[in-house]
């Protein structure tokens, strides 16, 4: 794979998913199974509309996700965070490629990373709530931290502390933690994808890059920061240059300067939600649903590791989604507000 990324989109709406690898013979066929279990759209549906949480936890009583009515938020959060763990365990044991469970395991590695450093910039005891599913073990990570002993980590690590800590003590604003561990993190997970030489996971990675641009580009218009064009990410499909043109654009005529691009249908559900509710909310969804979209691609794919990701990635979608829906419920939210937010199940 060439280390060049072209700017040029030559695809209409998903990017290339790669070959097949019959080594995941055993592995898709078992992820195709399981991907009967999951949750259908309509019960998340009929979720939204429940009238209590009693309701629309009892809609769950014959899945993995059962809950007493009246569970309390820490036994759902519990469980939940039980399924996903089981799903992370079973994903390594299903990959037959340690490079790729690597780089999904690095996204808890960043969120450690954050926590760390919000703890350590601000005076605040480090306390033992570490993710243990990162590359670094939540033990090793406290430890680190609390010795100041940075080279103790992964190289992608070190670079984002650095760059976070000098972010932060530029102007002592710590919304520059976050930015910079987002810039960090982005760069790593391309540059990491295009060592993997693994086609669905790049494309992935740089979907992901313009989404965030397309977030980033209509919060900056909507809050009339529009000098601010040093918060878009290098890496994705779209050059940077269209999203700092977006900038200067009128807000209703920003999907048509998107209209050769993937996310013009995106753009022109969520822009006219944003512009009448003034909220992000369909823009959310929207990102997520595409995102699905693009894993659902991986159906075309008869034995390889693009369906196993892209169940595991569907099995945390699917969690999520648990935990919006029951915290929803528990907290009355409307019917409409949920229904708005949950984005389109794919299977």
């Amino acid at each position: 794979m060439s280390t060049a990324l072209k700017t040029e989109i030559d695809f209409y709406r998903y990017p290339p998913v790669g070959p097949e690898d019959w080594r995941y013979a055993y592995p898709t066929a078992k992820v195709r199974v399981q991907e009967l279990a999951m949750v259908p759209r309509n019960v998340f549906v009929d979720m939204a509309n429940a009238g209590s949480f009693a309701e629309a936890a009892e809609l769950l009583a014959g899945t993995e996700y059962a809950v007493n009515a009246d569970a309390a938020s820490d036994e759902i959060e519990q469980m939940l965070m039980a399924r996903r763990t089981e799903a992370r365990q079973q994903f390594a044991e299903l990959m037959l490629d340690d490079g790729v469970v690597e780089f999904l395991r690095m996204r808890e590695d960043f969120t450690n990373m954050r926590l760390a450093i919000r703890r350590v910039v601000t005076d605040r005891p480090l306390g033992l709530d570490y993710s243990n599913e990162g590359n670094v073990p939540a033990e090793e990570f406290e430890e680190i931290f609390e010795q100041e002993n940075y080279e103790l980590l992964p190289a992608y690590l070190q670079e984002a502390v650095e760059a976070a800590v000098l972010g932060y003590y530029e102007d002592k604003d710590i919304r520059r933690i976050d930015y910079e561990l987002d810039r960090t993190e982005s760069a790593v997970r391309l540059r990491e994808a295009m060592r993997l030489k693994n086609i669905f996971i790049l494309s992935l990675v740089r979907i992901r890059i313009d989404l965030y641009n397309l977030k980033t580009m209509l919060r900056l218009k909507m809050a009339e920061r529009e000098e601010e064009t040093r918060f878009f990410y290098p890496g994705g499909f779209v050059d940077i240059d269209k999203f700092k043109q977006g900038l200067e654009t009128g807000l209703e005529a920003i999907s048509g300067l998107f209209f050769a691009t993937p996310y013009y249908d995106l753009l022109e559900t969520a822009i006219p939600y944003l512009r009448n509710e003034k909220s992000f909310l369909a823009l959310e969804k929207e990102c997520e649903d595409y995102i699905k979209g693009f894993l659902r691609t991986t159906q075309s794919i008869a034995s390889g590791p693009q369906p196993v990701i892209a169940y595991f990635l569907m099995k945390e979608a699917e969690i999520r989604t648990v935990r919006m829906l029951l915290t929803g419920k528990k907290n009355g939210l409307s019917p409409k507000l949920i229904l708005d937010r949950l984005g389109e199940w794919i299977l």
